[in-house]
């Protein structure tokens, strides 16, 4: 949960990591006064979609995952960066057991995101 406490100028935005989740904590306009959306996976989700207007900015903090963009497979180690421009239909496949990424969304497009229909893949 978003824990907020006193700080100059509006309030400090504490979230923790929660190696239980595939996908953990994720911030954005939707739920704060930050502007770009940020978050992070420490597992490779395997859920091929797209973004009509977004790009997409992976950071690989520890361990390595492999990725799929517009059909090609890209293995991502640790001080990795991948961008996923618009239209880029993309997807990880596997990580390691360390994985860990964070991702940034820009410019943020409430609803931007068009999933693969499961019987085209």
């Amino acid at each position: 949960m978003l824990s907020a406490g006193p700080h100059v100028g509006g309030h400090v935005l504490h979230r923790k990591l929660d190696e239980t989740q595939a996908k953990g904590w994720f911030i954005g306009p939707w739920n704060s006064a930050v502007d770009i959306p940020i978050g992070y996976a420490n597992r490779a989700v395997d859920e091929p979609h797209s973004h009509a207007r977004m790009h997409e900015v992976y950071l690989v903090a520890r361990g390595e995952s492999t990725a799929l963009v517009d059909g090609k497979t890209l293995v991502l180690r640790s001080g990795d960066m991948l961008v996923v421009e618009p239209g880029e239909e993309h997807t990880f496949l596997a990580h390691t057991p360390d994985y860990l990424h964070f991702v940034i969304q820009t410019p943020f497009v409430k609803g931007d995101k068009t999933l693969r229909r499961p019987e085209s893949r």
